[in-house]
């Protein structure tokens, strides 16, 4: 990398060399047997140049002696776009444990009992049900050193384990599935399990939701699958920049119900999202998006915040080594004071959405969703009665997030990037074929 670095410097302003490499195992499971078995390691390095004032960039899985690399780097910066950002100097970076070595040592073995174990806990509960189960753990390593001195480096495991099950009854189709994460190792499934049996549970019995508006609870899985992908947009620096995010312009005003905070924070320990810096080696910070409803502020790398005439975040973030851009590392809503059963039991007649399927294929940046409810229930007199099929239901994030009637005491992760407890909003659009 110091190679490829002092040869940039010769033929450019400023320069990046950005290095990460990693070794994953994983154990794959279908329709209830092993399926799959396996090791592989990938390594990329991506060279970043800014010349007379243009980015250049260029990326390889095998550097060599970089003259290829800086080559390619020179010819893109002819076309790149303007250069508005400074790298960052010599930092001293937070101490964030998100390495536990102890994932390298559990075995093959131990992922395909684990695999099994959750694979057996659903059969035996719902014998006719065929499952989807996978358990992977990796460790990565990420090297970044620029010409003005900056330099970060860190290693990060990860482990996941998670199952999805499918029970079709003729026209019927059931999906149910839970995943956890962490950079730990993961010994017990119970957790996964317990979540699947649950819903299993709940989809014992059938019922029929009305085509009108209905007051809905999302589990943290439900927000997940139907909520996020617009929050996420919306708080993108890149997209407000180019004016394309309805809250943009409305940073300090009241936005969401005075109940609603959100923030990201990549400094959890021993989440996987979660590092000392981001891709671009600025220093990894807490950053408060909404407080008590109100826009606090937004997601910027480099690049977007100096057009912004902002400070970055630290928010910049590469897929395998591409050009950064701001991405969320940890989104965490803040749990509020009432329990999921008090919510359960205040409705009279609404909905309980675990999962959406489709949801972000309408006007994600307006905060408009719509999508069908993969697994959801119908809720009557306070109690869940019966999973409901053939229904949709749709709104505006914004609209609903005004006026929140409850949210849960109690979150939990979804995935390696939300932290949410479930949510209670009193009216939604629903729609049912019954």
């Amino acid at each position: 990398m110091e190679q490829i670095l002092s040869q940039a410097k010769k033929v450019a302003e400023e320069a990046e060399v950005f290095r990460v490499s990693s070794e994953q195992t994983q154990v794959r499971f279908e329709a209830n047997r092993l399926k799959q078995l396996q090791t592989k390691q990938q390594t990329s390095v991506a060279l970043r140049i800014v010349k007379n004032g243009r980015t250049g960039y260029a990326t390889a899985t095998e550097a060599g002696d970089g003259t290829e690399l800086v080559n390619n780097a020179v010819e893109t910066a002819e076309f790149g776009t303007k250069a508005a950002f400074k790298l960052p100097g010599p930092t001293e970076y937070p101490a964030v444990d998100i390495l536990d070595e102890a994932v390298n040592s559990v075995s093959i073995k131990e992922m395909v009992g684990l695999g099994e174990a959750m694979i057996a806990a659903v059969t035996a509960h719902t014998p006719d049900i065929l499952c989807e189960a996978s358990v992977s753990h990796s460790v990565s390593t990420v090297t970044i050193i620029n010409s003005r001195g900056g330099q970060a480096d860190y290693r990060k495991s990860a482990f996941s384990l998670g199952i999805e099950g499918s029970l079709i009854e003729g026209t019927d189709m059931l999906f149910v599935g839970e995943s956890q994460s962490s950079c730990h190792p993961l010994s017990e499934t119970a957790t996964v399990t317990a979540e699947v049996l649950r819903q299993l549970d709940l989809a014992k019995n059938r019922a029929t939701a009305p085509s009108k508006q209905l007051p809905v609870v999302f589990t943290p899985n439900g927000i997940a699958s139907g909520l996020m992908m617009p929050l996420m947009s919306a708080f993108n620096g890149k997209t407000v920049l180019e004016g394309a995010s309805p809250i943009g312009s409305k940073q300090g005003q009241l936005v969401f119900d005075k109940q609603f905070n959100l923030y990201d924070d990549p400094t959890i320990n021993y989440r996987p999202g979660s590092r000392p810096c981001d891709d671009e080696g600025v220093i990894s910070q807490r950053t408060t998006l909404v407080k008590k409803g109100i826009i606090a502020d937004f997601l910027y790398d480099l690049q977007t915040a100096a057009l912004a005439g902002k400070p970055s975040t630290g928010n910049g973030s590469r897929s395998r080594g591409g050009l950064p851009s701001p991405s969320p590392s940890a989104f965490t809503i803040i749990p509020g004071d009432t329990t999921f059963d008090d919510m359960i039991k205040d409705i009279k007649e609404g909905l309980l959405v675990d999962y959406l399927m489709g949801a972000s294929q309408g006007n994600v940046l307006g905060g408009d969703f719509s999508g069908n409810v993969l697994l959801g229930y119908k809720i009557e007199n306070g109690e869940v009665v019966g999973r409901v099929k053939d229904t949709m239901v749709s709104g505006n994030i914004y609209k609903l997030l005004k006026d929140i009637t409850a949210i849960g005491s109690q979150a939990r992760w979804v995935g390696s990037s939300l932290l949410t407890p479930p949510i209670y909003l009193p009216g939604i659009s629903v729609a049912s074929k019954g």
